[in-house]
């Protein structure tokens, strides 16, 4: 899938990876801060394959890519 389509599965609180990548289990997830939160605005986290939580950015590489996937909860 594209990315495009891969940010509509953000969007509705699912999580996505790209078949891709190097590290097995990473994935990314949008995430929508509450009140309590020291962010205000929604963004994009990756989770590594050591189970880290980072910042993401997507690259143009990701972004032309065509290889998302949808990963299950």
């Amino acid at each position: 899938m594209t990315f495009s389509e891969a940010l509509t599965i953000l969007k509705q609180g699912g999580e996505v990876a790209r078949a891709g990548w190097n590290g097995k289990g990473m994935f990314l997830k949008l995430q929508r801060p509450d009140a309590k939160s020291f962010m205000t605005k929604p963004y994009i986290y990756l989770t590594t394959a050591d189970f880290n939580r980072i910042p993401w950015l997507a690259s143009q590489t990701d972004l032309l890519a065509e290889d998302w996937t949808s990963v299950p909860f």
